[in-house]
């Protein structure tokens, strides 16, 4: 295999956060809170690896995902534009996400 790709660890954490993220979008339609954000998160999280891998199979020799992405973007490819949207979006699910959680713990105490 002559194509380039990024450290085990990078994917590691990549799919560790991908796993956490939809397990606290589960959690939170269990518990009913933020129903239709966690809905689109568990959409999101179950699209964005398969659309990535999808589209970073014909990349080029010596180029990583990474850099496909990033290339793609700037070319104005529609699953690049969906997969960076899609990456912001989890960020701003965390913090709502953490923001939520920690309103719930100090209404308890």
């Amino acid at each position: 295999m002559y194509w380039e790709t990024l450290p085990n660890w990078v994917w590691i954490i990549y799919y560790l956060l991908i796993i956490a993220t939809l397990g606290s979008a589960i959690f939170s339609v269990i518990r009913k809170k933020m129903m239709i954000l966690s809905f689109i998160t568990i959409f999101i999280t179950k699209t964005i690896p398969i659309i990535s891998i999808i589209n970073s199979i014909g990349r080029e020799k010596g180029v990583d995902e990474f850099e496909h992405l990033v290339t793609h973007l700037q070319q104005g490819s529609p699953w690049a534009i969906y997969a960076i949207i899609s990456y912001l979006y989890i960020l701003v699910w965390w913090v709502m996400f953490l923001i939520k959680n920690k309103e719930s713990s100090s209404l308890l105490s």
